[in-house]
Formats: C-alpha cells, sequence, structure tokens
C-alpha cells in the first residue's frame, strides 16, 4: 500500500470516528454517542482496511477504556464469552483436518464414486464443501485451502486453461465458489460470524440459535439451494467437455498416493463425529457447545491427533480470539446501553405500518444488497444485523423468522461481487471467469436464493418452530 492510499484510508476511519464523537446526535446522549463513535470507526477501519482487523479492534477495545466509555471488565468480557472460544475451537478443528489430510480424502473420495458426469462432478464438489462446512468455520480456509486446489486440479484433468479452453475451469470453479459461501450458512460453524449471529440474536430477539435448531433450519432450504445453484450454473455456464472420466482417474491417483486412513485421521474422524453428536444434544445433557468443543480439543492433543505446537501455530484460530472478543463485546455494550434500538428506530422508521411480511422482505433485501459495499462478511454482520433484526422485531416479524433469514442471508451475500468474502478473490484469481460474468451470475443466483430461503424457507421454519 503506498503512502497516499494509507493516510486516505486512515482519513476515512479518523474523520467518521472523531465527527461523531464531538457533534451531538439527536436521541443519543454523550455516553451512547462516544460509544458508536468508536464502534463507527471500527467498522470503517475492518473495511478501510488501513491495518488489519485484529489491530483495528485491539486499538478500539483499548480507547474504550482508556476513554472511560466502557469500564475496563466490561472491555475484556468478550473473552470469556463462551461463543468466543466455539469459534476458537471449531478454526482448530480446521487445523486437525488441515493437518491430517482427511479434508482432501473426502473430496477426493466424492469426485472418484460419483463425478460420473460434469454434473455429477459438480455435486461432489457440493458434497465435499457440506461435509467439511461443520468443523471448517472459514470459507476462506475451506474455499481456498481445500476445495480450489482440487477444483483447479479437476480442471487440468480436463484440459481446461483460462482462456480458449477454459470453460469446464470456469464451471467448476464457479461451483466451487458458490456451494462454498451456501456451505457457509448450514451451520453455526460453518462461518466465523455465524456464532456472533447466534448471540445478537440471543440477545436482541431473544431466540437461541444453537447448532443442532440452525442445522435443522437450513435443512430443507440449503438442500434446495445446494442443489439448484449448481445445476443453475451448469446451464449458464455449461463445461466444454461432458467427459469427466480423466477427473476421476486424478482423484483415483490422489488417492492411491494417500493411501490408506491413517491413526491420526480415524481418532480426528470419531472425535469430530463425537461433537457434532454433542452440539446436536445439547438441549438434553446442557453443555454448551464452546465445551463440547473444547473437549473434542483436549481429546486430539491427550490422543496426539496435533500437538500443543501444531495448537500454537494456529495463526487464525488466535487472530480470531483478537478480533471476535473486543466486536462482541462492544456490540453488547451498544445493545445493552439502548444504542442499538435509537439507531434502528431512527433509521427505520418508515416501515411502521407496513405488514411485517413486507417489513421482513424488505429488510432483508436491504441487507442482501448493501454487501456490494462491504468486503468482509464479518464487518458486514457486525455493522448491521443488530439494527436490521431489532428493526425487523419491532415491525412485528416473528423473532426466530428474522434473526434465520438475516443469519443465513449474512452468508449468501458473499456471492455478489469478486471481493465479498476472503475466499471470492481466490476463486477469482483462477481468471476462468471474467468480472462481468461473475457479478451477473452473483446477481442471478442471489435472486434465486431470495426465492429459495424467504419463500421455502419461511414456510419451513413456521412448520418446525
Amino acid at each position: 500500500m503506498n503512502t497516499q492510499m494509507f493516510w486516505r484510508r486512515w482519513s476515512a476511519v479518523l474523520v467518521s470516528g472523531v465527527a461523531l464523537y464531538f457533534l451531538p446526535v439527536p436521541g443519543l446522549n454523550p455516553a451512547q454517542r462516544h460509544l458508536l463513535a468508536i464502534f463507527l470507526a471500527t467498522i470503517v477501519s475492518l473495511v478501510a482496511q488501513p491495518v488489519p482487523m485484529g489491530v483495528s479492534v485491539l486499538t478500539a477495545m483499548t480507547l474504550l477504556a482508556l476513554t472511560g466509555t466502557v469500564a475496563p471488565a466490561k472491555v475484556l468480557s468478550g473473552f470469556s464469552n463462551q461463543t468466543t472460544w466455539l469459534i476458537v475451537s471449531a478454526f482448530l478443528f480446521s487445523r486437525a483436518v488441515t493437518l491430517t489430510g482427511i479434508g482432501m480424502r473426502i473430496a477426493y473420495l466424492f469426485v472418484q464414486r460419483f463425478g460420473r458426469s460434469a454434473l455429477s462432478l459438480a455435486y461432489s464438489i457440493v458434497a465435499s464443501n457440506v461435509i467439511l462446512a461443520p468443523f471448517i468455520p472459514s470459507d476462506t480456509g475451506r474455499g481456498g485451502a481445500i476445495i480450489y486446489p482440487i477444483t483447479q486440479s479437476l480442471a487440468r484433468a480436463l484440459g481446461s486453461e483460462p482462456g480458449v479452453t477454459g470453460r469446464s475451469g470456469a464451471f467448476l470453479t464457479l461451483v466451487g465458489f458458490h456451494s462454498n459461501y451456501i456451505a457457509s450458512a448450514l451451520f453455526l460453524t460453518s462461518m466465523a460470524a455465524n456464532p456472533m449471529i447466534a448471540d445478537f440474536a440471543a440477545k436482541i430477539a431473544h431466540v437461541d440459535l444453537n447448532w443442532g435448531r440452525w442445522a435443522l433450519a437450513t435443512l430443507v432450504p440449503g438442500l434446495l439451494s445446494l442443489t439448484i445453484v449448481p445445476y443453475m450454473i451448469f446451464r449458464l455456464h455449461p463445461p466444454e467437455s461432458r467427459d469427466v472420466s480423466a477427473a476421476c482417474a486424478l482423484a483415483t491417483r490422489e488417492l492411491d498416493a494417500m493411501g490408506r486412513l491413517s491413526r491420526n485421521e480415524r481418532w480426528l474422524v470419531l472425535v469430530l463425529l463425537s461433537v457434532m453428536a454433542g452440539w446436536i444434544l445439547s438441549p438434553w445433557h446442557g453443555i454448551p457447545g464452546a465445551f463440547v468443543a473444547l473437549a473434542g480439543i483436549s481429546a486430539l492433543l491427550v490422543l496426539n491427533v496435533f500437538t500443543w505446537a501444531d495448537l500454537l501455530a494456529e495463526s487464525r484460530a488466535w487472530d480470531a480470539l483478537m478480533w471476535f472478543a473486543p466486536l462482541l463485546m462492544m456490540s453488547d455494550v451498544l445493545n445493552e446501553s439502548g444504542t442499538i434500538k435509537v439507531l434502528s428506530g431512527a433509521a427505520f422508521a418508515g416501515l411502521n405500518g407496513w405488514p411485517w411480511q413486507a417489513a421482513l422482505c424488505a429488510l432483508v433485501l436491504l441487507y442482501l444488497y448493501v454487501h456490494y459495499a462491504f468486503a468482509s462478511m464479518t464487518a458486514h454482520v457486525t455493522a448491521l444485523y443488530p439494527a436490521f433484526l431489532g428493526a425487523a422485531v419491532a415491525a412485528g416479524a416473528p423473532p426466530m423468522h428474522a434473526a434465520l433469514a438475516l443469519a443465513v442471508f449474512s452468508n449468501l451475500d458473499a456471492g455478489l461481487t469478486h471481493y465479498g468474502t476472503g475466499s471470492a478473490p481466490i476463486f477469482f484469481g483462477a481468471r476462468f471467469v471474467s468480472q462481468a460474468a461473475w457479478w451477473k451470475l452473483g446477481f442471478q443466483i442471489s435472486l434465486v436464493n431470495v426465492v429459495i430461503w424467504l419463500g421455502v424457507g419461511s414456510l419451513w421454519w413456521t412448520l418446525i418452530f
């Protein structure tokens, strides 16, 4: 980043924060205004990115204490939040999946067993994403480290290169990308901000989005989306060759090279299945999801599936701890101080008198398409989810419907652009798809997802909740 760009980005952060800190805002008292100013500057910093996310959030946390805006004990409260440790544990599971190679094995197994046509090859990629999603809470880690390399290897096996012979590569790249963020919507532990969403839903809408309830809610619309979207890509961006025998042969070679399941892979599968069972059964045994996850991490360490050094080397987990905990704390304080209620009431006053169905639809559509301005799903969630959820509940929408609708579109919005989430630049960087085609398809798929999730999804949620 050149010096001019660096200071331009910092100017956006400082001007917005300082102006709000000192200028009066109707409806907000000074304490609320100061809190909002530091929070707004943090969000602008997450979008403009003059420094890494962790630096922005750690600085904001320190400013809250130094200015007396929030009590020091409260400033540190995010680090004791169970939601924080659930997401840290999920990143550590991701480390184990990568180290053992079980993620690549699963993906190649699906390709080998079910990749009999171009379309079934696409669904093999989809299935890989779904199986890996509960234990890799990063669409960048899951998509960039596992799914993307496999799609590119398959493309090369089919003789596809960017340019003249790139249609098969474009097809596989698009399927890999779009199934990746849809898979992020399926589970509480599939995307870094999902546990934060569940925390917001509990405190603002008073609904419990535990692991099992989230998975049940996304089951039917998620399966529909993962069935329709790949077929839609197949029709709009068909591969030039329907013969995928070379892809199956590649998968067979890779699996032969891996050999039989290792001792660590077998133990990892057993532990992951046990953890998933613990999450699903948590309403019955009462153990919080974070401690079910930590029990799994402890088991993996004791069994030496991965070592303490491996745990310490998983920088994404500790990075998430440093930015996730303060963001959760700031959102809690904004809610407890009444700031979110004041802001959502003022911003969405025009929805008064609307039928709740129309109000919720309008809010979801606005929430979805404002993501064109964001390069991070986490920044989007942190900045907007609490206010939009508060507005939806105030408009009379059933709290569970409102929480779920905004939760799933906090993930589905990633498909709009080539920068909307961490995995997007990776897949786009393969150069199989032009920017115009990427954006056009992203918008078309967003319309399909709106119909599926607000239509079928709403009916499903009415039936089960």
